[in-house]
């Protein structure tokens, strides 16, 4: 009987276009690993991470429910304690589980605490911290830290680099347990700042790349807090920053043949596994004038890669043009293993879809939805709280900037974003779906932001009457298995139903 055997394999700050065989423009991004998986499995084309930056997003991916609901609204923010992790629900089902590599959910700082969270192999965790720990010196430390040490004299080794020290234990695990049944991530740093590499793989972008009529369009016409931050993007333009592209995507390219490594590993030793591949979140890299990831649903900061491979299972050398979520990860994978999704979860499992003979056909599917809080707890910039709540459904992607102005996209027609119909008459009955849409979801998943602000926009003009009781509900959290149940405020019984009026 073949063994029950997961690979989840994830990266940090890879937009979808950075992988050659992704790039609609056909640009060589120098990653053969990933196009090779390509060639072997099911690539999406829409696919979207929860929150677009680094913490909230793996919160969405590994626990299977939204950041607004697990508790981590930006960086640095520690998830709830209701919250079970992906490792937790296996290993209490037997399933050995295991993590290799960056976390980001503990509530430190960027590398955590150098402590195995509950669910995980103790022997086999290694996350940021773990690797500061085991550097020789504080001049090591400093080193790897700074970008300047790839670029300058002769640059790094790979061996000096975390993304190669998390596949060596990767090897480790898959080669030692080939017999068994497990569930192993690969979470690499790489290609986020500060984008070590040995030298010769930035080579190639000296020259631009990821080049697109958005980097150069008209920001004024812009939400406003997007034209706030395209002044700090000229402010840093000519500055360190400004090399960040080549930065970024060699690092990208050496993090392709670190993965090819850890793909070899497990067509040798775990050739019927199920291997998933993904990134938390883009990067703008100029478009719409801005830099890195935060408060904009912009494809390039929001549609991440999401490959999939199942020998035997999944057609090769497919793409699907259906938007799927991280938020389905988690369903998936119990899916997998034929376990059973607890109602807590707010996605649902992708195992028929990925198997399914006419996913290539499949365009609409159901809603998919992005959210934003705060980049960071601990820092005052990045725009603060910049709350966002945004839904994509087949070609159209609408997007609610609670504090600025709404936008609202044909990405058929306008895939660079350029066009905003928000305002546009002709459009008015899809926008108003897509509202409700994005309203009924904040209310199903408790979202703890809702209130009458969201509905009353001013294009919304049948919403411009509102009530201090909202939806005039009152919406309980579904608890666990073996949790404490809740007793009804105004009677001290036993709730039974989850929304009831109030």
């Amino acid at each position: 009987m073949a063994k029950k055997q997961f690979i989840l394999i994830m990266t940090d700050s890879q937009r979808r276009d950075m992988i050659s065989k992704c790039n609609e423009r056909g640009e060589d991004m120098h990653t053969p690993s990933l196009d090779h998986l390509c060639e072997q499995g099911l690539a999406f084309q829409a696919a979207y991470t929860t929150q677009p930056v680094c913490g909230p997003a793996r919160a969405g991916l590994f626990t299977g429910t939204y950041p607004h609901t697990n508790g981590m609204l930006g960086n640095c923010m520690a998830l709830s304690q209701q919250s079970l992790s992906i490792g937790q629900r296996l290993s209490r089902a037997g399933i050995h589980s295991a993590y290799i590599g960056k976390w980001h959910l503990d509530g430190g700082d960027y590398f955590g605490d150098g402590i195995c969270p509950d669910g995980w192999d103790k022997d086999y965790w290694y996350d940021m911290r773990n690797y500061l720990d085991e550097l020789e010196s504080d001049e090591d430390r400093f080193r790897s830290r700074n970008l300047l040490t790839a670029l300058d004299g002769e640059g790094v080794t790979e061996e000096f680099t975390y993304g190669y020290r998390c596949t060596q234990r990767a090897i480790d695990f898959i080669e030692k347990h080939k017999d068994e049944d497990y569930f192993l991530v690969v979470s690499y740093d790489e290609p986020h700042d500060p984008f070590l590499s040995p030298k010769h793989f930035y080579q190639p972008f000296y020259e631009p790349h990821l080049q697109k009529p958005n980097q150069h369009m008209d920001t004024s016409q812009l939400p406003e807090h997007i034209q706030v931050w395209h002044e700090k993007f000229l402010e840093i333009q000519g500055s360190r920053r400004d090399g960040f592209s080549v930065g970024l995507l060699g690092s990208n390219s050496y993090i392709d043949s670190q993965i090819g490594r850890v793909l070899k590993a497990a067509e040798e030793n775990a050739e019927d596994a199920f291997i998933l591949y993904t990134s938390d979140h883009g990067d703008a890299q100029g478009s719409h004038g801005i830099y890195s990831k935060g408060p904009a649903m912009y494809e390039e900061i929001t549609n991440i890669p999401l490959i999939v491979k199942w020998k035997d299972q999944i057609e090769p050398d497919i793409t699907s043009e259906m938007p799927v979520s991280h938020i389905d990860v988690v369903p998936t994978v119990l899916d997998f293993y034929g376990l059973p999704v607890p109602k807590s979860l707010e996605g649902q499992s992708l195992l028929n879809s990925f198997t399914a003979k006419d996913i290539a056909e499949q365009k609409e599917g159901r809603p998919v939805f992005v959210e934003f809080n705060r980049y960071e707890v601990d820092h005052d910039g990045w725009g603060g709280f910049q709350p966002v709540r945004c839904v994509v459904k087949g070609k159209w992607k609408l997007v609610i900037n609670l504090m600025t102005q709404d936008e609202l996209y044909n990405l058929a027609d306008d895939y660079n974003e350029m066009h905003n119909l928000i305002n546009d008459p002709a459009y008015e009955t899809i926008r108003n779906q897509l509202h409700e849409l994005i309203l009924d979801w904040q209310n199903d998943t408790r979202d703890p932001l809702r209130g009458y602000y969201w509905e009353k926009r001013p294009w919304r003009k049948d919403r411009q009457k509102v009530s201090w009781n909202c939806g005039g509900y009152s919406r309980s959290r579904r608890r666990e298995e073996g949790e404490v149940g809740e007793y009804g405020y105004s009677t001290g019984l036993p709730i039974t139903e989850y929304n009831r009026k109030y």
